[in-house]
């Protein structure tokens, strides 16, 4: 995935910048849902983390750069799908996932604080886009052994439904849902079958 222009990218193979990199992340994913975004200053963070507002900066050089990596290396659940030859189950699997890292606190607030500030943010609105191309990306490579390759319209109708369940309705996203969408997301697929292309049930 293309890195956002406001990200930079840490030191590979350095350990200390690794550690200090996931002791920050792991303070920030505790105070985000208490302090909410504006709340999460850099001078509060550098104190609850033991680092200096310095090593933030270099870290993370605006807000919307630290909330990117507040959502894209949330915590292992261990649920995350396997590539699979059947596009049902992937999807299905896939969605499940989305739904399971956005019910931790500190990534759904994330998640929306990137949304709003998207607006009038020229890196809050960078940041989502990546977050979507990086998504996006993902369940293509799961998808890899069926055949099936989705583009940015069938992505947007598979997570949609997810995504209005759980922020516009403020409703529960359960397993009947999901598989309801699942469904529905099929037959949009069948409907424009493409050549070379093998689609799961």
């Amino acid at each position: 995935m293309q890195q956002p222009l406001h990200r930079r990218k840490p030191t590979p193979g350095n350990p200390r910048v690794q550690r200090t990199r996931s002791r920050v992340l792991t303070v920030a994913r505790e105070l985000l849902p208490r302090t909410g975004p504006v709340g999460l200053t850099y001078a509060l963070l550098a104190e609850r983390a033991d680092v200096t507002r310095q090593t933030l900066y270099r870290h993370w050089p605006n807000r919307a750069a630290l909330l990117f990596d507040l959502i894209l290396e949330g915590p292992d659940l261990g649920n995350y799908p396997e590539p699979g030859s059947d596009v049902r189950t992937v999807a299905t699997n896939w969605l499940k996932s989305l739904r399971d890292g956005i019910s931790q606190p500190a990534i759904r607030t994330a998640v929306l604080a990137v949304t709003a500030q998207a607006d009038h943010d020229p890196d809050s609105a960078q940041a989502l886009v990546r977050i979507g191309q990086d998504r996006h990306a993902s369940l293509n490579t799961l998808l890899e052994p069926s055949g099936v390759q989705i583009d940015d319209t069938e992505f947007t109708l598979l997570y949609g439904p997810v995504l209005a369940r759980l922020f516009l309705d403020r409703g529960q996203v359960t397993d009947e849902f999901i598989d309801a969408t699942v469904t529905q997301w099929l037959t949009t697929l069948d409907s424009s079958p493409r050549p070379g292309t093998r689609r799961g049930r």
